[in-house]
């Protein structure tokens, strides 16, 4: 991993990934809602993109408390016109979400300083949490979180990683998938399962700053039962709260 611009970018061999995945091994996590009997532990899951699961990351109480700030105030979710920057609705993204703002709440904070220590990436470099719901049939078709240039580039430039946290465990279906990527075995593409309190951290751009296309990604569809999640989308530069939106 090196910095551009005070940025940390990954890069470098398997056994350099694996030292920067075992170097995020801590037994604690930042002060949260909720006691954690587990430690946050991480496994490598894709080199390209770079990818980490992060068990254990949120409580229980944690994701519960996410859930019930959030489900007052669900909306359908939308996806961001490139040129225009406004949300529109669309056919390849069927879910329900809100935004969280930066910084809202104790509990919001300590979460989100725990993100920025797992990331390497500041706080303000962050968009405001967004919570998801899916239910049974929906889904995110895959798509790239980064833009060159794009509306989501206007207020902190590109996205250059996004960290997905699960909120519940799913009965069937509502897989995170990159059907590009490389995983650890020969077959090209990966599926993560959701599972309460686990987050997904995966690197969108290369390290001299152009889009990696091995990140396209999507939410497979729910066959049984529901999903929550909360995305938070990390900029190469301070995001201001309060401006653009990202969707």
């Amino acid at each position: 991993m090196v910095l551009e611009h005070g940025i940390p970018v990954p890069v470098g061999s398997e056994e350099d990934l694996k030292h920067i995945c075992l170097g995020h091994k801590r037994s604690g996590g930042g002060e949260g809602l909720g006691r954690r009997r587990i430690p946050i532990t991480s496994d490598i899951v894709s080199s390209a993109p770079l990818a980490f699961i992060y068990h254990n990351f949120l409580s229980k109480k944690e994701c519960e408390y996410l859930i019930k700030l959030a489900t007052p105030h669900m909306a359908k979710s939308l996806v961001s016109d490139n040129e225009t920057g406004k949300g529109i609705e669309s056919k390849a993204r069927t879910s329900y979400g809100m935004f969280l703002k930066r910084g809202q709440d104790k509990v919001i904070r300590g979460i989100e300083k725990r993100i920025a220590d797992y990331t390497l990436i500041p706080v303000e470099n962050g968009e405001s949490l967004y919570v998801l719901h899916y239910e049974k049939g929906q889904k995110y078709d895959p798509h790239y979180d980064y833009s060159d240039g794009g509306s989501t580039t206007r207020n902190g430039g590109p996205r250059m990683a996004t960290f997905l946290m699960y909120l519940s465990d799913v009965e069937e279906g509502g897989e995170t998938v990159f059907p590009s990527a490389k995983g650890n075995i020969e077959k090209k593409g990966i599926s993560i399962k959701p599972k309460m309190g686990d987050a997904l951290l995966f690197w969108s751009m290369n390290h001299d700053g152009t889009l990696d296309p091995l990140s396209l990604h999507g939410s497979s569809p729910v066959i049984k039962g529901d999903k929550w999640s909360c995305t938070k989308w990390m900029h190469v530069d301070e995001h201001k709260i309060g401006k653009t939106k990202g969707v």
